[in-house]
């Protein structure tokens, strides 16, 4: 790991910061490899944290515990990084709008809604009267059952019964 500090003072000016980085720079990546997602991330975060260290290298008074302070100068930068983080906007000509989808025809809903009306009356009795609560009527299993005075088993094998009968219907298209 090679470090260049523009700082307009060399990295000669302090040997035992360069020292320091070579000794304990393979460490120092892998903690900043573990605060972020990829490892050019990671290399820029250290360089960072190592630039900060390097401009106060002569206030640290305990040289016994720069890992502290470049850990410490590590989580901090990305902690700035991750709050000022922007959204990314691109200029662009056109605005996407999204393709707007013709609207049914109101006469080919009704002709659908008539089939199916149609289809309904079609079922027996039972299974027509379970289907209207449960799909006309909003109701759960549990109240159609209650209503009919059946169990809710009955409701729902009935109901599943009904609705093969209707995706079998030829009117309805549903039919393979």
């Amino acid at each position: 790991m090679t470090t260049t500090v523009c700082t307009g003072v060399s990295a000669a000016a302090f040997p035992s910061f360069t020292s320091y980085v070579r000794a304990r720079g393979p460490v120092l990546l892998r903690t900043a490899r573990s605060l972020t997602s990829n490892v050019c991330d990671a290399e820029d975060l250290l360089q960072t944290a190592l630039t900060k260290t390097y401009l106060a290298w002569e206030r640290i008074e305990d040289h016994n515990a720069l890992d502290g302070y470049v850990r410490r100068a590590l989580v901090n930068t990305r902690t700035s990084q991750w709050r000022k983080r922007k959204i990314d906007e691109f200029a662009c000509e056109e605005l996407p709008e999204p393709e707007t989808v013709p609207a049914p025809d109101p006469a080919e809903r009704q002709v659908v809604r008539d089939a199916l009306w149609r289809a309904v009356l079609r079922l027996p009795d039972r299974q027509r009267a379970m289907v209207v609560l449960r799909y006309y009527e909003d109701l759960s299993e549990a109240q159609t059952a209650e209503v009919l005075g059946v169990s809710v088993g009955t409701v729902k094998s009935a109901v599943s019964r009904a609705l093969g009968k209707l995706r079998e219907d030829p009117e309805l298209g549903y039919a393979a």
